[in-house]
């Protein structure tokens, strides 16, 4: 089942559970995913994004409302980071469950052995099969400084 699908058939049910906070996560979700769909529109394509795209997407709403918890915490609005903790959950039930930091690494340096990656100039490579191969099952905020340090030469 596609994730579209998956999300629409969540709206559904959602709706006739009387699940606010779940339906209006998942209005969020479809609302996202349009936008990226008519961004990525061009005159010969009217295609969608692909999962893998929805994915990221999901990551990127993901590290938003995180940001926004920090902020509410720090301003002294428990309740609006209590908001933002369940919009997370119900936003990360779609997502594949996230690589630790240690499964990261691993992963990383097998691409690197795999890529013959000896570098910094082929970090790009690296994250960019990354990207490809494990989609929003990981932290895009940890890979890059991860791929950085194993290409880097020892001090």
């Amino acid at each position: 089942m596609s994730l579209r699908t998956a999300f629409n058939d969540g709206l559904k049910e959602a709706m006739k559970a009387k699940d606010q906070r779940r339906v209006s996560t998942l209005r969020l979700i479809n609302s996202a995913i349009k936008d990226a769909d008519i961004a990525a529109r061009t005159e010969s394509s009217r295609e969608g994004i692909s999962d893998a795209d929805i994915l990221i997407l999901l990551g990127k709403m993901v590290r938003q409302r995180e940001e926004s918890v920090d902020s509410f915490e720090k301003g002294g609005r428990p309740e609006l980071a209590a908001s933002e903790r369940a919009e997370i959950e119900i936003i990360r039930a779609y997502m594949p469950k996230q690589m630790s930091r240690e499964d990261l690494a691993a992963t990383l340096k097998t691409l690197i052995a795999e890529l013959g990656a000896t570098q910094l100039k082929d970090m790009g490579k690296v994250l960019a099969i990354l990207k490809e191969r494990h989609a929003g099952s990981y932290d895009a905020g940890q890979a890059g400084p991860l791929a950085k340090e194993l290409l880097s030469p020892p001090k």
